[in-house]
């Protein structure tokens, strides 16, 4: 499917936007066949009536309320026309099995929920009889509640209800709490004990007006950073490496501090003989602190020492990124479509999920003697497939969202005159995104999901290892998971930069991450700095969105006089300016990275030249001329240092 090509990256030169095919055919019909799978799930909860039993209800005997129903065999009451009864009465709502997360009570299909407190059951039958709606068992009759033998267990629980019920998703669900007391009363009394709980929650009540205006503030101020990144790239960059290189240092010397002051109280003897063991561990953890800490400040300042001449090109990068910005600002709305489109599927997921669980085959319960819902085999391994398909399509639509991104940038800085630019870039991009390379996405997407199904496995058997004796277990399990998180994350950065060589050459999956792959190795310092440097700016640049917010929350809140804790909403303020500068600022990180394969790939196969002109914006090119200049410079040192003994050795001739 591409994987195995005979030909090798580095033969087959890259040609920017020159073509355009479609790629990975067959992973696309085999994800649309996936789709169509995950639709006939649907299809198959509608066509067993789990769809309806959720949407309209049912009672315990298998009839859906509203409805005509159909004689389940061995099930007495099925089978009722139910047409006028559009309503689930439960006839004790507050009999919950939590293991099965169901209400246990008996439910019937009613034709009016009950508005009025029925005390006796005499109020019970009158209410039947005034209203045609019986809120006792199909096989007792109205007039008999009062006296039959059995109106305790098929007759509701009294009293009926405390005020008028709640008619959600056809069921009568009583407003009154007072039938969820064994549920609620903790929780209430603490509510009513605590006057700091009731003041936090007057607080939010009293400040939803500023709490609003604060998260504007921080959409506003998200915007800003990115436009300030581009002008003041050059400082952001350089105070970020040199509070790095200060705090590790100051890291290390602070352990070390604590290690000698920690090791002169062991030596003077001034603690217990049980204090001296406590101390003489502090001691030796200190020491390793210290020793770890040393290495990795030596390592990073090593890195930092040889990349120092690579930060200009991150510098660079973030310039340039301000510009596609600022010449495709749709950009910027791209997290809200995807988070959009996400939460859609994710409504859709969850209600297959529920339909799923009282779809199936209905079976008389040996226990309650009622109907209950089964799946068997091989249906059973549906929820299998939906669970599989939350994870890949969840995948494919960020994987969209990266493709639209790098075809913008990629179309940007690959047009020369940028007064050529599609009227809608990004809108074209999407186009291009859809129409070709659906294929691609899907492949990548798959590939994540390969990983993450065994990670979420294994990180289910650790939770239920929790408490056991087998530690040894636990630990093995423990670094599968950190070993595959790793290895998801690896994965989704080379799958980012295979679409990135899929929007630049309209390549299959495999070739582009192949060719992307030699070009970032190739790069590797440079890549080092970007993800270092950059990613670490850009963290700046989301706590001071959060610092700055919060700053002017704190400001605000102070003038408010009503109430005098307002941790909860500095804390909501704080949450939503983070998530918000992070949807942002992630957009901007995906741009910088797909504009430094753009420059990888121009500066290989382009020198200026006549009929090889540089794609560049200016910004890389004073990048490019620079680092021409100190070549030259090192080049010509060499050259005279070579010529100096030729010249000696011919004075002595």
């Amino acid at each position: 499917m591409g994987c195995c090509s005979s030909a090798e990256a580095g033969d087959r030169e890259w040609r920017p936007l020159e073509q355009r095919s479609c790629t990975d055919v067959i992973w696309l019909i085999l994800f649309t066949v996936f789709c169509v799978g995950m639709a006939c799930i649907c299809g198959y909860t509608i066509a067993t009536g789990g769809a309806s039993r959720i949407i309209f209800g049912y009672d315990s005997y298998g009839n859906i309320c509203g409805k005509k129903n159909a004689k389940i065999e061995g099930i007495e009451l099925s089978g009722r026309d139910q047409s006028e009864k559009k309503y689930v009465f439960f006839l004790d709502p507050c009999n919950i099995d939590f293991i099965n997360r169901r209400v246990k009570s008996l439910a019937l299909c009613v034709s009016k929920c009950p508005n009025t407190e029925l005390k006796t059951y005499a109020d019970i039958k009158k209410f039947a009889l005034n209203n045609g709606s019986e809120l006792c068992s199909y096989d007792i009759s109205p007039t008999r509640y009062p006296s039959h033998s059995e109106r305790f267990t098929k007759c509701p629980k009294l009293p009926v209800t405390q005020s008028k019920a709640v008619r959600a998703l056809h069921r009568c669900i009583p407003t009154e709490l007072s039938c969820y007391a064994e549920l609620a009363q903790a929780f209430v009394n603490f509510i009513n004990d605590s006057s700091i709980i009731q003041r936090v929650i007057a607080g939010v009540l009293a400040s939803k007006e500023i709490i609003l205006g604060l998260c504007v503030l921080a959409l506003v101020l998200s915007l800003m950073m990115m436009v300030v990144i581009r002008y003041i790239s050059k400082v952001l960059i350089w105070i970020v490496t040199i509070l790095v290189i200060l705090g590790s240092i100051g890291g290390t010397g602070v352990l070390w501090w604590l290690y000698a002051d920690h090791r002169k109280a062991l030596n003077d003897n001034k603690a217990s003989v049980f204090g001296k063991e406590v101390v003489a561990d502090n001691v030796r953890a200190l020491l390793i602190y210290a020793i770890i800490s040393t290495v990795f400040t030596v390592v990073l300042l090593l890195v930092i020492f040889f990349m120092r001449k690579r930060v200009a090109l991150t510098i660079a990068l973030f310039s340039v990124a301000g510009k596609v910005f600022l010449h495709m600002p749709l950009l910027a709305l791209q997290p809200f479509w995807t988070f959009l489109g996400l939460m859609l599927f994710w409504v859709y997921w969850i209600s297959v999920l529920l339909f799923l669980g009282i779809s199936g085959t209905p079976l008389k319960s040996n226990v309650t003697g009622l109907v209950e819902f089964q799946m068997k085999e091989p249906f059973q391994y549906l929820v299998w497939y939906h669970v599989v398909g939350l994870i890949w399509i969840s995948e494919f639509i960020l994987a969209f969202q990266q493709m639209i991104i790098a075809g913008a940038v990629v179309t940007y800085y690959f047009t020369r005159n940028k007064s050529e630019l599609p009227s809608t870039p990004v809108l074209s991009s999407t186009w291009r995104a859809f129409r070709y390379h659906l294929g691609t996405i899907a492949k990548g997407s798959f590939i994540i999901t390969l990983v993450k199904i065994p990670r979420l496995i294994l990180m289910y058997i650790h939770s239920q290892l929790k408490g056991k004796e087998n530690a040894c277990a636990r630990c093995v399990l423990k670094s599968c998971i950190c070993c595959l998180w790793c290895l998801e994350k690896c994965l989704t950065f080379l799958n980012q930069n295979a679409y990135t060589a899929t929007a630049i050459n309209s390549t299959s999956f495999c070739t582009s991450a192949r060719d992307a792959l030699a070009i970032l190795v190739e790069n590797a310092l440079r890549v080092a700095a970007i993800n270092t440097v950059g990613d670490f700016a850009l963290f700046l640049a989301k706590v001071l969105v959060v610092s700055c917010t919060a700053f002017v929350g704190v400001l605000s809140l102070n003038y408010q006089r009503d109430y005098t804790v307002w941790v909860l909403p500095l804390l909501i303020v704080c949450l939503f300016a983070f998530l918000v500068a992070h949807c942002f600022l992630s957009v901007f990180e995906i741009v910088v990275d797909v504009l430094f394969l753009c420059f990888a790939v121009d500066t290989k196969y382009n020198d200026g030249s006549s009929g090889r002109e540089y794609y560049m914006d200016k910004a890389l090119m004073e990048f490019v001329e620079s680092s021409r200049k100190m070549g030259r410079n090192k080049s010509d040192e060499g050259d005279r240092r070579e010529m100096k003994p030729m010249q000696r050795g011919g004075t002595a001739a």
